[in-house]
């Protein structure tokens, strides 16, 4: 293998002496980087390898992975920018991508598609006089999947200045008002379960604590205790009207809850909790899992619906015992107290595994033992399933319908024998277009797209394509585009705060909402700061994703970087998201915002260019919880740079 060192740098400082200094790429600060998957490594792949290309290794770079953008300040003194650009050997022939170089606003250099294999391109732009620069990689318009893309040897030669990496504004505002210390229902009217089968629902009621509940139409064998936690177990099917009252020093409050008793009558609304994986991955034990729980009470969250405590991947021992059961390994002492305690505080529990002989990360799958492993999961008292392609086939590959069907029917039919109710989330990021079959087998839920990241990249990409599922959602079964990517994550016992602004925040959490998918805090929820919980606590922005009428959203480009998403509620209302997008591959110089007007832009639209039928409508803005007046046929807003404005509209 060829090694490039630092003879060339060598050369190039020599040549410049006298023009002016060199600074080197991978010595500016790379959190200024965003990538779309993973993070930015100085003189590493993203992967952490040596920088390697088409067989030749190099001495200093930066590993990226697209969507990747980085805008630096050359302040107009900028004289020449140099690299070698191309797709890492790491990929092992996998992945395209596209380079860009971009000068205020301008495409001042492009690699064209490059592929895995390729050999490195030079990238020798003229900067002079140019004071924002623009490093940006592009998924080749076949998503991102393994595009491992590295600067190589990349220099800037200045005169008289040293560049600097422009940071994001991450300055946090509030929206969310303050909840009323009197009691509030939040969450939907209506809530389900299989008859014979335990029940277990906390009344989602916000306000001072201590109160006290009372419920009408409670049916035989349910019973409600001090928290406001109904569990038991009901034989007849039906449906329930349900009057559960709250009272506390400040107040009283009731509502009217419908109790579905049918089998399989589980995920009537999308499901809402919390997931390890995007913070601790394969480091998950079992006091963080009981950390969260604990903190989504004392927090408030489960106040506002959040019920689910998820363990991902990494609770798995290495063997199973003789008999074929599984087991968890040093860090699950007792799943069977986890869950217990869990269950106290009337929230759920949720485990992980695979279809295959490993999980994603190594560990035990249910190939073979499904049957056993559903059993032991009811026997645990776990109450939800996610459940991983991961070992069972290759990603890439194109199965049958009925291959990838196969492995998904085969668990449904032994968790649908338990005697418990589990939610089956389906994780095999869109093949075959599953949320088309999804329901077929038995999912509750299913994974849209590839794993999401705290990036930019990540979330448009991801969050602005689930129109063409949005079709196939209905009651009990929903779109899955991944976890919640805010508060502090990182995969590991590393955290770091999302790398989403704030306005990006608000996007995540509107899109979401809009698309009724299911919501899943991948945070650490012991670190939960003001900004973060008023993302999750806003009771009108959860309504939208919690609507029981699970009407599709539609999507509407209205002009350059800019889309609305609408739907219709049950009251006859209508929910719409306008978002400044900004960001597009026929636009690339939208992936950055070049200067404060990039912030935020008006907009003004007619409701018919909405699909609502002409007339006047009240405007709700549902993340100020503020009524804006009616509107004459035209809505007029001003939406922040990849930010939202969410808003209810009623004829």
């Amino acid at each position: 293998m060829r090694k490039v060192g630092l003879i060339l740098p060598v050369l190039l400082l020599a040549s410049y002496v006298l023009l002016g200094q060199v600074y080197r790429l991978d010595e500016m600060d790379l959190r200024g980087m965003e990538t779309g998957w993973s993070s930015p490594k100085a003189n590493k792949s993203v992967d952490g390898n040596p920088l390697t290309v088409a067989g030749i290794s190099y001495e200093y770079g930066v590993g990226t992975h697209s969507v990747s953008h980085m805008l630096v300040n050359l302040n107009g003194k900028g004289l020449r920018f140099e690299s070698l650009v191309g797709i890492d050997d790491e990929t092992q022939g996998k992945g395209t991508v596209e380079f860009l170089v971009l000068g205020d606003r301008r495409i001042l250099w492009r690699s064209g598609l490059m592929k895995a294999g390729d050999p490195a391109k030079e990238a020798d732009v003229d900067i002079t006089g140019i004071k924002l620069l623009g490093l940006l990689v592009l998924d080749g318009g076949d998503q991102n999947y393994w595009d491992h893309a590295d600067w190589l040897m990349g220099s800037f030669l200045m005169e008289s200045y040293k560049p600097s990496v422009v940071m994001s504004q991450r300055q946090p505002y509030i929206l969310t008002p303050p909840a009323p210390l009197s009691p509030r229902f939040n969450g939907p009217s209506l809530t389900g379960g299989s008859p014979k089968k335990p029940f277990l629902y906390r009344v989602p009621v916000s306000g001072k604590r201590p109160m006290a509940f009372t419920v009408k139409g409670l049916p035989k064998g349910l019973t409600i205790d001090k928290d406001g936690v109904i569990r038991g177990i009901v034989s007849k099917e039906g449906k329930y009207k349900l009057v559960v009252t709250a009272t506390n020093d400040h107040g009283k409050a009731s509502k009217e809850i419908t109790l579905v008793v049918k089998k399989d009558a589980i995920s009537l609304t999308p499901p809402m909790g919390w997931n390890s994986w995007n913070c601790w991955g394969l480091e998950v034990t079992q006091q963080r899992v009981a950390d969260a729980g604990r903190a989504m009470i004392e927090k408030g969250l489960a106040d506002y619906g959040w019920s689910y405590i998820n363990i991902d991947d990494g609770w798995e021992a290495d063997k199973r015992l003789t008999d074929g059961s599984i087991v968890c390994n040093e860090k699950f002492p007792d799943m069977s107290k986890l869950a217990k305690d869990i269950h106290a505080d009337g929230l759920k529990i949720g485990i992980y595994s695979s279809p295959g002989s490993l999980t994603c990360g190594g560990f035990l799958g249910s190939l073979d033992h499904e049957k056993q492993d559903a059993e032991m999961y009811a026997y645990w008292g776990i109450d939800y399933l996610k459940y991983d392609w991961c070992s069972y086939g290759e990603t890439s590959k194109k199965y049958t319908l009925e291959e990838y069907q196969a492995p998904y029917k085969k668990m449904e039919k032994a968790l649908r024998e338990c005697n418990r109710d589990i939610v089956y989330s389906l994780c095999q990021y869109g093949m075959g277009n599953v949320w088309e079959w999804g329901d077929k087998v038995g999912g509750n839920l299913w994974r849209t797209t590839g794993d999401i990241t705290d990036s930019w990249a990540s979330l448009s990409s991801i969050g602005f394509s689930q129109d063409k599922a949005a079709p196939y959602l209905k009651p009990g079964h929903w779109n899955d585009p991944d976890m919640l990517i805010v508060g502090n994550v990182g995969w590991s016992s590393s955290l770091h705060p999302t790398r989403l602004t704030p306005d990006e925040q608000y996007t995540h959490i509107s899109l979401w909402a809009l698309q009724q998918a299911p919501l899943l805090i991948g945070c650490d929820m012991t670190q939960l700061d003001d900004f973060t919980l008023s993302l999750l606590t806003n009771d009108e922005v959860l309504a939208v994703n919690q609507d029981i009428a699970a009407q599709p959203v539609k999507r509407i480009i209205l002009q350059q970087g800019f889309e609305a998403w609408i739907k219709k509620l049950a009251d006859g209302s209508w929910a719409l998201g306008l978002f400044y997008v900004g960001s597009t591959a026929d636009a690339p110089e939208d992936y950055f915002a070049w200067d404060q007007n990039d912030k935020a832009r008006e907009l003004s639209i007619d409701v018919q260019s909405l699909g609502l039928k002409k007339g006047d409508y009240s405007v709700r803005d549902l993340w100020r919880q503020t009524d804006l007046g009616v509107s004459k046929e035209k809505i007029n807003v001003k939406v922040p740079y990849h930010g939202v404005v969410l808003l209810k509209l009623k004829p």
